[in-house]
């Protein structure tokens, strides 16, 4: 977990006149990033597209009052308290201010320079403002939290003008089960550099703080196994264990065959539990997930799509809690009890917002928009994943498939582990000897695309053959 929190040297600042030229730029609408790194490019465009911050806001809002968090939240805000104690004297020594926020980038506490504190006030970087991007645009917090890696924000590189004059470096403390950000950690300079130390102390903290995280999964983990053991007793059902982000931790043989996972293996680790690939089992999981944190009696049940059958199977889901922390699910099979969970209008993408209007794409330096009609299919190639357009073979901003499956909307399906492709861009389906598929699809080469074994049967469902 160290590595995913490595900022071992702070990034050198670039050039101040190449970075607001650029900001400037986008800020009038046009898309030439040149000069600017790929991560505060992004962050650009989710503020100017997605967010619609106004670059020329002049302080942070106030955060929204009503926050839902856990009390194993609580012990992660304390914990990063705790390792922002240590430093405070170093980073005060230097200039600094060090906050530490939740999730939603409500700011919880600001230790640090006295004289720098006082800037930071007319700004509202102080408890109880809200440094989200979505409130702020592109900052230390705000951007840790929506990236999977620390950040360093410079200058011109914030979007809001009025921080021009701030260098910021944040670090994202994550659940290790969901990936769902839990808190941020960030260290702000006014008009000087960070401390050279800053990058080696945020990695730290937050490696630290993650395994607290990291142990509390095993433990719920190990109580999540022995509820799965004690209802096998339970003749004629079939049973699967699954984690709160709807990942396979354990499953029978049956349901192992539905899921599409190894049978009866056990998956204790959070970083290699089985996938099943099913955004409905992945939404449901989480949906049973907020109704069992209301009620811990909550039993609920609905229908999904499996692999390898064409009719909708029944589940039935009871949550596992740990010292009143949820830990997973137990999924039974061919049972409906309990409350109705509500089904989804269209599509299956399991997606839990509304997506950006455009996919982000990179062309060297520059950031090409495509609306979704201009994307045939994305593969996936080692870390990179590339997008088969109308303008081209271009590298697809986010390296994940999920996430571009859930950017195409109800146009984008998975169809094999390597490969999402565009329903609407396909030419013809043609299939093999022993029934396999495989489609060819619109783009100039006609290229044909894959279908998996286990990801037939929604192929099927989304062509409706």
């Amino acid at each position: 977990m160290a590595d995913r929190h490595r900022l071992d040297s702070v990034p050198r600042s670039p050039g101040k006149v190449t970075v607001y030229g650029a900001w400037e730029r986008f800020v009038r609408g046009e898309d030439d990033v040149r000069g600017v790194r790929p991560e505060v490019a992004l962050s650009w465009q989710r503020c100017r597209d997605r967010y619609r911050v106004d670059p020329y806001l002049a302080e942070a809002p106030v955060a929204i009052a009503d926050v839902d968090h856990t009390l194993e939240h609580d012990v992660v805000f304390a914990e990063l308290g705790f390792r922002a104690a240590s430093v405070v004297r170093e980073v005060t020594d230097l200039g600094g201010v060090v906050t530490v926020t939740d999730a939603t980038g409500r700011v919880l506490a600001e230790w640090g320079n006295k004289a720098t504190r006082n800037y930071a006030a007319k700004a509202n970087l102080a408890p109880w403002f809200s440094w989200a991007e979505g409130s702020t645009g592109t900052n230390g917090m705000g951007t840790a939290l929506e990236s999977q890696s620390p950040v360093v924000i410079r200058g011109a590189e914030h979007w809001c003008q009025a921080l021009h004059d701030w260098n910021c470096a944040g670090v994202a403390v994550r659940d290790v089960v969901t990936r769902d950000p839990v808190a941020a950690l960030n260290i702000s300079c006014w008009r000087s550099e960070l401390p050279t130390a800053a990058g080696a102390w945020l990695s730290n903290a937050a490696s630290m703080t993650q395994r607290t995280l990291r142990k509390r999964a095993q433990d719920g983990c190990a109580e999540l196994i022995a509820a799965y053991n004690h209802a096998r007793s339970r003749a004629g059902v079939s049973l699967a264990a699954l984690d709160p982000a709807g990942q396979v931790v354990i499953a029978d043989d049956w349901a192992s065959v539905l899921l599409g996972v190894p049978g009866s293996t056990p998956a204790p680790d959070p970083a290699v539990r089985w996938d099943p690939r099913l955004p409905e089992l992945v939404r449901t999981a989480k949906y049973a997930a907020k109704q069992a944190s209301r009620n811990q009696d909550w039993v609920g049940s609905t229908q999904i799509f499996t692999h390898l059958a064409d009719e909708p199977t029944p589940i039935s889901l009871r949550p596992v809690f740990l010292a009143g922390h949820l830990v997973g699910n137990l999924v039974e099979f061919g049972v409906s009890e309990g409350d109705q969970l509500p089904r989804a209008d269209g599509g299956s993408t399991g997606c839990d917002q509304v997506q950006d209007s455009r996919i982000v794409a990179m062309r060297e330096n520059r950031m090409v928009l495509l609306r979704h009609q201009e994307v045939s299919f994305a593969e996936s190639e080692g870390n990179d994943v590339w997008l088969t357009t109308d303008q081209g073979r271009l590298r697809a901003a986010s390296p994940a498939l999920d996430k571009l499956e859930c950017e195409l909307g109800g146009t984008g399906l998975r169809v094999h582990r390597q490969y999402v492709v565009n329903l609407g861009r396909i030419r013809e389906v043609e299939r093999g000897f022993k029934g396999e598929l495989a489609l060819v699809m619109d783009d100039e080469a006609r290229t044909m695309v894959p279908v998996s074994r286990r990801n037939a049967p929604a192929v099927r469902r989304a062509l409706g053959i």
